[in-house]
């Protein structure tokens, strides 16, 4: 090998080496495609379930009809489930977002982009709101046409407000 080899060598690798410290890493996510990010809806429904993914946590809920009595049902009677979709299950603890936290029977409010197909699914917008456990150890809902982010004694995850609602 002559100087002049280990020199070039030298120079490559050490520009390779500082091109990998300098570069942004590369993380892996889906497309935003299926959610009309131009719309947004406001749910308020009780949990069924949370699938703690890590790449998107999702919570599955029975929508609340407006009155706040009862869960919306499909034609067969049985309770119109959605899905929320949020960011990973690290990235959603950093809200307070997890499956202790929003256990079965959980009455919440959240903003969702709807998804563009008509499922009933979302992603997430803005904090969620969770409504309080009274004495009797059930969910306090909101009033007729309201949210959980207007019962006394909610509980935010996220920060801000709940956004507006979008035709």
């Amino acid at each position: 090998m002559t100087m002049k080899t280990l020199t070039v060598r030298n120079i490559s690798g050490a520009a390779a080496l500082l091109a990998c410290l300098v570069a942004p890493p590369l993380q892996a996510h889906h497309s935003f495609a299926p959610y009309d990010m131009n719309k947004t809806q406001l749910l308020t429904g009780v949990v069924t379930r949370v699938n703690p993914d890590a790449n998107h946590l999702q919570i599955f809920f029975a929508v609340m009809n407006a009155e706040r009595k009862n869960v919306e049902r499909d034609k067969e009677g049985n309770p119109v489930i959605w899905a929320v979709e949020m960011a990973g299950s690290a990235a959603s603890a950093q809200d307070g977002i997890s499956v202790s936290s929003f256990p079965a029977g959980t009455v919440f409010s959240v903003g969702v982009h709807p998804n563009r197909a008509g499922d009933p699914s979302g992603f997430r917008e803005g904090p969620l709101f969770k409504c309080p456990v009274g004495t009797t150890g059930k969910a306090i809902p909101p009033k007729a046409d309201q949210h959980c982010d207007s019962v006394e004694g909610r509980t935010a995850f996220g920060q801000g407000n709940l956004p507006a609602a979008t035709k």
